[in-house]
């Protein structure tokens, strides 16, 4: 058994140790700086694709300058792919730890339209199952780990409340924690910038994909659609069994979850997260115990940009999470790592 039993921990969420700098303190700078400025690291992925049960395919980018170690999986946000910058500085920092990283990518987005009608959202956790299992049936002793950003964050908690895999940790960051609640907030001030491009890059994908695939929803209607809680409605919903927005709010919301999850989680969250509200942040009654919870004041949307310097930047979180799961990890006498267990790590 390589999951953990449920930590211990304080009810209380922790107060996050991140401090954004004198030079980019406003949370859209946090959230835009490292998509915009940052010199991220290409990754050399492997490209695996696994063929899933309904006759689609999830496609996988390994990242291994070692041959074996831990594996860390990886799911991106909304639009999002083993290129987004907060994955690449990812794959650095565990890759320091000895760590092998795999991206999953949701359906549709690793440069090629999936084969079927539905795409994915924010409570769709089958296809890392179908992952979880197949990585696990190859290599049974090696342990996992995973990650999740943003959308991808909310699939992992989503999982995480029905299951584990044998997951020995996890951790997400910015997470939507009430979806109806950052649909609304999208629709708001400087919030509706960042709607209208996550709009038009899926709308875009809409149209490539309805020229290999038949889609049961009319497109000459998508210049109607203007809010995410429109494209939900009109798409989301009816594509993936939801009888409206409303209901795939209602069902895939992770904040009611939270008490379920067994796996020791770490959770990075801002208060000033230009995607979310804070009334949407869960209450430390909400948490289980294996849930450690560390919000900042600031840290924008997968920001929390940190350092002395534009010319400085230091990418806290991705240093955060990668302290986390070293926390779980011993180097034994061949300098190699392997699980460390114990029940009074707070990492």
């Amino acid at each position: 058994m390589l999951a953990l039993p449920a930590k211990i921990l304080s009810k209380t969420p922790l107060t996050s140790r991140f401090e954004p700098p004198w030079w980019c303190f406003n949370p859209h700078l946090q959230t835009l700086w490292p998509f915009l400025f940052r010199p991220s690291p290409l990754p050399l992925y492997r490209r695996e694709r696994l063929e899933l049960d309904d006759g689609d395919f999830v496609d996988l980018d390994w990242f291994e300058p070692i041959s074996s170690g831990p594996i860390v999986v990886i799911l991106h946000g909304l639009g999002g792919n083993s290129q987004s910058h907060y994955i690449r500085g990812l794959t650095s920092e565990i890759t320091a730890l000895g760590l092998r990283s795999v991206v999953m990518h949701h359906r549709g987005c690793s440069g090629e339209p999936n084969r079927l009608a539905r795409s994915y959202h924010a409570g769709d956790s089958a296809d890392l199952d179908f992952t979880l299992r197949r990585i696990r049936a190859r290599e049974p002793d090696t342990l996992m780990f995973a990650v999740g950003y943003s959308l991808g964050a909310s699939v992992l908690l989503n999982f995480l409340s029905t299951a584990s895999r044998g997951l020995v940790a996890a951790s997400v960051v910015s997470t939507p924690f009430d979806l109806a609640a950052g649909a609304q907030r999208m629709e708001r001030g400087t919030s509706r910038l960042y709607q209208w491009h996550l709009l038009s890059h899926l709308k875009l994908l809409l149209v490539q994909k309805s020229k290999t695939v038949c889609l049961p929803i009319d497109l000459h209607q998508l210049g109607k659609v203007r809010t995410f809680r429109d494209f939900d409605e009109f798409v989301t919903a009816p594509l993936h069994g939801f009888s409206s927005a409303e209901d795939y709010y209602s069902s895939c919301s992770t904040r009611k979850i939270l008490s379920l999850i067994r796996t020791p989680t770490l959770i990075i969250h801002a208060e000033d997260d230009p995607l979310m509200t804070t009334k949407a942040i869960p209450h430390s009654s909400e948490l289980s115990s294996a849930v450690k919870f560390e919000l900042s004041k600031h840290g924008g949307h997968c920001g929390f940009v940190s350092g002395r310097s534009p010319h400085q930047a230091v990418y806290w979180a991705e240093q955060r999470i990668a302290r986390y799961l070293a926390s779980f990890l011993t180097p034994n006498s061949s300098n190699r790592l392997y699980y460390h267990r114990t029940t009074t790590k707070t990492g």
